[in-house]
């Protein structure tokens, strides 16, 4: 009897995602998309940050224990990993939470009341990027397709070329970033290179960043992705150029009729890739 063929396993790593967050486009797609995928026959995972604006009542989050008691290292200081688990029942779909006391008890995403940026979201990025990383390890589930959306997510193509690129878990994975208009005009310290410095990330790994703005932090998470899709009707021109100008795959705005069909059909094409 032949051997059965292993489903095709996507992970999702969103910034955000209805109902824990008010719905917005990237929430509605960090939510729905996953669904879809599944319902097609794909394994899917999902992560996002657990903000001070999820509540963990109403949504029943429970902490992992098995997953969580390490420490991540960010500029020589250690922060807590907590992992939390909630199910979606009528997706028949779990979402983990990265959770942190220092980045992600305030009641905000990257921004305060005044529209604010913190000062702090490059540490944010790198904690939740290496948070979603390590736990994908723990849990021993390599992903085909790894997904990402969201400005919060940028350090994951980074981190998975670099730190991972010899772990078995990831050796085979495909990097898509859906790109949406969620850039904002923020310059974070000079030391953020090294910051993100650690686990085999090296100087000459950061040359696609020319300043450690949130544009250029962005633009590093496209270049070691594999391939876009844009997320939003309208984009950032220079991110869109400089998407064009990496002459790697890209699948346009889809409506939100058409979007998890396209998105399957993207994967496929992206997978087929040597």
């Amino acid at each position: 009897m032949p051997k059965k063929a292993e489903k095709i396993k996507v992970l999702y790593v969103s910034q955000e995602i209805t109902p824990y967050l008010p719905e917005t486009e990237m929430s509605h797609i960090g939510r729905y998309l996953p669904q879809g995928i599944l319902e097609k026959g794909k394994e899917v995972r999902a992560f996002m940050p657990r903000y001070g604006l999820v509540n963990e009542r109403r949504n029943q989050l429970h902490e992992v224990i098995r997953l969580s008691g390490m420490n991540i290292i960010i500029n020589d200081n250690d922060h807590p990993l907590i992992i939390k688990v909630a199910s979606i029942q009528s997706a028949r779909m779990q979402v983990y939470f990265i959770d942190n006391e220092d980045f992600f008890q305030r009641k905000h995403i990257l921004a305060d009341d005044n529209n604010q940026a913190f000062a702090d979201n490059d540490e944010r990025a790198i904690f939740f990027a290496r948070g979603v990383l390590e736990t994908v390890t723990k849990l021993r589930w390599s992903p085909d397709i790894v997904h990402c959306h969201g400005w919060i997510t940028s350090l994951v193509p980074l981190f998975l070329k670099k730190s991972y690129k010899e772990d078995p878990i990831f050796k085979s994975s495909k990097i898509i970033t859906s790109v949406y208009d969620d850039l904002y005009p923020k310059e974070f310290e000079n030391i953020f290179s090294k910051k993100v410095r650690t686990g085999g990330v090296k100087e000459k790994d950061l040359t696609a960043m020319e300043t450690s703005d949130s544009f250029n932090i962005a633009k590093l998470g496209l270049y070691y992705s594999d391939a876009f899709i844009n997320g939003s009707q309208q984009i950032d021109s220079q991110i869109d150029e400089y998407i064009i100008e990496s002459n790697k795959p890209r699948l346009e705005y889809q409506t939100l009729d058409t979007y998890i069909n396209a998105y399957h059909d993207f994967y496929n094409q992206v997978l087929a890739i040597k």
